[in-house]
């Protein structure tokens, strides 16, 4: 293996382009791909590629790895949120160029989140979709309380919440939440192919409706970050976020206040 295979083996985010398309890898395998402050500058970075280079039409989030994305680093943070993109690089950014993401594992906690941040979803059988903060004595953060019952039925978004358990790749795309499902293995392919039916069309017209979309879901969207940040503050006031948190690094069940 040459040097420059072994540092980019080293990156938190591979990067690379596929014509007009650019790819991002999320690259902490052995961390389940939780994003801790360096992925999360790295993604934001390459966001802002995304962004600002107008020979770019569409991004494309993928992973290494079996699990997409276990969402934040719990042993250091994911460090704070970045101008322009918010928590992890991306959830509160503003964009006019389509963001598909690829998911081949499950995508958890901040790792679904990730996901709800995207325009479309193509997800393999492999895939799994999951709120579990609940069991941690958390609530999910990065918009999760909002944007799920948004793309999902919102009782099936509410069982999510409540329950901490993850649903299925076939599951989410029977109702709507996965756009592609393909096989195992080949999330990033059915990625990278629906990217080439978004780049054939004109850019700017694309991105002006991408703009309508997100626009159109501003208002609901703010009243959704003013309601996440009092249920931010319930958990704070209570023991219970400590002890999930101490029970999930010592492997054990938590002892709930009552």
């Amino acid at each position: 293996m040459s040097g420059s295979e072994k540092h980019a083996d080293s990156e938190p985010l591979r990067v690379h382009r596929e014509g007009a398309v650019l790819v991002m890898t999320l690259n902490r395998p052995a961390k389940r791909n939780a994003l801790n402050q360096e992925l999360s500058e790295a993604l934001s970075a390459a966001l802002d590629r995304l962004d600002d280079d107008p020979s770019l039409h569409v991004g494309v989030i993928a992973a290494n790895g079996p699990v997409f994305c276990a969402g934040t680093d719990l042993t250091s943070g994911s460090g704070p949120r970045t101008d322009r993109g918010g928590e992890y690089g991306v959830i509160r950014r503003t964009r006019s160029t389509p963001l598909i993401v690829a998911v081949d594992g499950p995508a958890l906690g901040g790792g679904f989140e990730l996901v709800l941040a995207c325009d479309l979803v193509v997800a393999s059988r492999a895939a799994r979709f999951g709120l579990p903060e609940v069991a941690r004595g958390l609530v999910p953060a990065c918009a999760g309380l909002f944007r799920a019952p948004d793309r999902l039925p919102a009782n099936l978004a509410t069982e999510l919440a409540l329950t901490g358990d993850p649903i299925t790749a076939e599951r989410a795309h029977q109702v709507g939440l996965v756009n592609t499902l393909a096989e195992e293995g080949a999330a990033l392919d059915g990625a990278i192919a629906l990217a080439a039916r978004i780049d054939k069309n004109s850019p700017d017209a694309v991105g002006a409706s991408l703009r309508a979309v997100h626009d159109a879901r501003g208002p609901a969207e703010a009243t959704g970050w003013t309601a996440t940040e009092l249920a931010i503050g319930r958990m704070m006031a209570s023991p219970d976020a400590h002890e999930g948190v101490t029970a999930f690094f010592e492997r054990r069940a938590p002892r709930w206040s009552r």
